[in-house]
């Protein structure tokens, strides 16, 4: 009886200690690397995106666009956006999931037809605005994003577009 008064509490401490570090493994990954892959296949931009997940409920990172074909009608040819997330968990088991709200900065180039006509004009502004989200990510650190919001261009540029758009669907990983 006194054996089992002392094996129980120490089989117990090591079941206990093996589960902590099962979420700690997991919460030591705080590090996604994703890219758009609606953009990709419909017109061939390339917006790779880098997370850092700073807490549970707070992330920040930047996207680069790169235009591959910058003769197809699409306004950006280059830009970089760097933004800042806060997440509204559904569950407690990890952070950086789930429905999310970002404010993001945006710097972009490209060239845009203003008025319609045939004349196409070079541009670089700059962006502030609001996105919504959702993140789904598995237990093995694959991550699918859903990701739309809109953006009001700052100056007083005539070339520049008035409203800029940023949304795709992000497949990555997180390591």
């Amino acid at each position: 009886m006194k054996k089992l008064l002392f094996v129980l509490p120490l089989l117990i401490a090591f079941v206990c200690q093996s589960q902590e570090k099962k979420t700690k493994d997991f919460d030591s990954k705080k590090h996604e690397i994703k890219f758009g892959a609606i953009k990709m296949l419909a017109v061939p931009i390339f917006e790779g995106t880098y997370e850092y997940i700073y807490s549970k409920d707070f992330t920040f990172g930047g996207s680069l666009l790169m235009n591959l074909q910058s003769d197809k009608n699409y306004p950006e040819n280059f830009s970089i956006t760097p933004f800042a997330r806060f997440y509204f968990q559904e569950t407690q088991e990890y952070g950086a999931k789930g429905f999310f709200v970002e404010g993001f900065a945006k710097y972009s180039s490209g060239r845009n037809n203003p008025n319609y006509y045939s004349q196409y004009y070079d541009y670089s502004a700059g962006a502030i605005g609001l996105s919504l989200g959702k993140k789904y990510i598995n237990r093995s650190g694959f991550v699918l994003e859903l990701l739309a919001g809109a953006g009001r261009v700052l100056g007083n540029s005539e070339v520049a577009p008035d409203a800029i758009f940023r949304g795709d669907i992000n497949i990555g990983y997180r390591f």
